[in-house]
């Protein structure tokens, strides 16, 4: 069953960070959508918890040079 989860991505301010992300996140096995929410500075990912954990999210977003503060 698929979880939604808001990650918390202080650092987005443009639709690169958008393309970036989204574009890191989507081939990750296990997720379904990830959308980013540049006036929120976050990223709403849609994902199976039995392929993917909220860990390898987090950690696909940091290799892409953004810092994700503890959730």
């Amino acid at each position: 069953m698929p979880t939604t989860t808001a990650i918390s991505v202080p650092e987005i301010h443009c639709d690169h960070c958008k393309a970036s992300i989204e574009g890191a996140l989507a081939p990750v096995p296990g997720v379904a959508a990830a959308e980013v929410d540049i006036p929120a500075r976050s990223v709403t990912v849609t994902y199976d918890q039995a392929a993917v954990e909220q860990a390898i999210l987090v950690r696909v977003i940091e290799e892409q040079g953004y810092e994700v503060p503890a959730q």
